[in-house]
């Protein structure tokens, strides 16, 4: 592996030439700085200071060709630090000139940028000829930015994290809501978001509500909607509770409002969710190999979705090691002479997608029995046994490897490829 990651470094190196004009650029919101470099460093025009709008896109291009042809330069490299959202339009602008758009590593930017003058300072026009620098030495990556049923679903999976967490902070206030006027309404329901009690927010808010209506009108009102799950014995608890509440009585109206704003929010957001988890669906079953990643036990259609949308196309990677990198589950270590130091994982990648494969892993490592006869084996081997968060993490890795062979190459799940036959005779010398 560490020879494949130094020839694709010598690939990037061997990439920039002498006809090679290299760009760096700063991206804010609005203007953006780039400076331009040839292969050896040297800076080369004046630095170009543009507007993140067309005729501001058009000078830049305007101005790399201009800058190429006088400097006698036949290839235009592109790089960007990727912070924020704002890279996005220029890149596939640039894409779309047929300029090649790279980005480097911003933990590189930050390091490398005493190199530059010996000096702390931090500015637009600095940066840009730090990432010059940084792409013209071969350290930068090529951005693979979705297109079609993977842009679409980076978009929704977005969209379903944000209304989820409205969501959330929805529910929080409606049970701070009911700890200020019903605290007790829960020893009844202890799932409030239950049909029945649904209904009965919405038409009995408050507790002087119910000891009015009484047990048998609250009741008549369940069995609208609701056959079976609540009967009387629930309505008259629910009315002993409500005669002895301690709840606020002041401000009744103002409290009904707030609910039944609440209650709207909470039906709003629970309905976006179901018409994104919809389009979902649909976006992946057009996708090659999805169907077969959700054959996995444990995985469901939105570790899939998330996958995907975080990742993109899987033909695009030669291998799952690259995705395991690209999540930051790759391991780094700190060593020095004969210090051995600990190893760990180094976090330089999608932190989403990181998050989305451990929360994966976790409830596989208890129900998917390949997952958890490697968790038990990791953890109990007699040599080099793993923590259980560590080996967690490379179950993680597992998982990435399995989903990208399950994807490319079309084919269902099967639990004994997963474990294959080493490992299964490494888990029976241990068993023996």
């Amino acid at each position: 592996m560490k020879y494949k990651l130094k020839q694709k470094q010598n690939q990037r190196i061997t990439r920039i030439t002498e006809k090679t004009l290299v760009v760096g650029a700063d991206i804010a919101k609005k203007v953006h700085v780039a400076r331009a470099v040839d292969f050896r460093g040297i800076e080369l025009g004046k630095d170009c200071v543009f507007h993140n709008d067309h005729r501001g896109l058009t000078k830049l291009v305007m101005w790399m060709k201009e800058l190429g042809q006088t400097q006698s330069k036949t290839d235009i490299v592109f790089g960007i630090e990727p912070t924020g959202h704002y890279w996005f339009p220029l890149a596939a602008f640039l894409q779309d000139q047929g300029i090649q758009v790279v980005v480097v590593n911003p933990h590189h930017v930050n390091k490398t940028k005493e190199l530059e003058d010996n000096s702390q300072t931090k500015s637009d026009y600095k940066d840009a000829k730090v990432i010059a620098d940084l792409i013209r030495n071969g350290k930068y990556s090529e951005p693979k930015l979705p297109t079609k049923e993977y842009a679409e679903l980076r978009i929704l999976m977005n969209l379903r994290e944000k209304v989820s967490a409205s969501l959330t902070q929805v529910k929080g206030r409606i049970g701070n809501w009911l700890d200020r006027f019903f605290p007790e309404y829960t020893t009844v329901f202890k799932d409030w978001e239950g049909k029945a009690s649904l209904m009965t927010l919405r038409a009995f808010a408050l507790p002087v509500d119910i000891v009015l209506k009484g047990a048998r009108s609250v009741l008549s009102h369940w069995k609208t909607e609701v056959q079976r799950g609540v009967g009387i014995k629930r309505a008259e608890a629910l009315y002993t509770v409500a005669s002895e509440s301690i709840g606020l009585t002041e401000g009744a109206r103002a409290a009904r409002i707030e609910l039944d704003t609440l209650l709207g929010q909470y039906d709003l957001f629970c309905e976006q969710l179901e018409q994104i988890m919809n389009q979902v669906m649909h976006i992946l079953s057009e996708i090659p190999g999805a169907q077969q990643m959700l054959s996995v036990p444990g995985i469901g259609a939105i570790t899939v979705a998330g996958f995907l949308a975080e990742v993109g196309d899987l033909n695009n990677y030669d291998h799952g090691q690259q995705i395991i990198r690209l999540a930051g589950l790759n391991m780094k270590e700190n060593s020095s002479g004969k210090r051995k130091g600990r190893t760990g994982i180094s976090k330089r990648g999608r932190s989403r997608l990181r998050a989305l494969l451990f929360r994966a892993v976790m409830p596989m490592a208890a129900k998917n029995k390949a997952f958890k006869a490697l968790h038990q084996h990791y953890t109990t081997r007699s040599q080099n046994p793993l923590k259980k968060k560590q080996s967690l993490i490379a179950l993680c890795g597992k998982l990435v490897r399995v989903l990208y062979t399950l994807g490319t190459k079309q084919r269902e799940y099967d639990p004994n490829e997963v474990l294959g036959p080493v490992r299964q005779f490494q888990m029976q010398l241990e068993a023996a």
